[in-house]
């Protein structure tokens, strides 16, 4: 895909790149240059600690944006209908 940049230095990320890189309103990246090339990263969030049986594991925490919004109820009753 081809896109271009503007006299502000913007860039248009597709539609689709966008969505598949997990990339909403407001979310952070970090850009670096590797060589020639430009790499756009998703800023990583903090984690928690989880205790899992006698383990501990870390747990992405994802922002309130990055969370979605579903309809557990909708989908229980999707899957009874299936």
């Amino acid at each position: 895909m081809k896109t271009s940049i503007d006299q502000a230095g913007r860039v248009v990320i597709p539609a689709s790149i966008r969505e598949r890189a997990g990339f909403v309103t407001g979310t952070e990246i970090e850009v670096t240059l590797e060589d020639a090339c430009v790499r756009l990263q998703r800023v990583a969030t903090g984690a928690r600690l989880v205790k899992l049986g006698r383990r501990l594991v870390a747990r992405p925490i994802p922002s309130v944006e990055a969370r979605p919004s579903v309809d557990v109820a909708a989908l229980i009753e999707a899957e009874r209908h299936r």
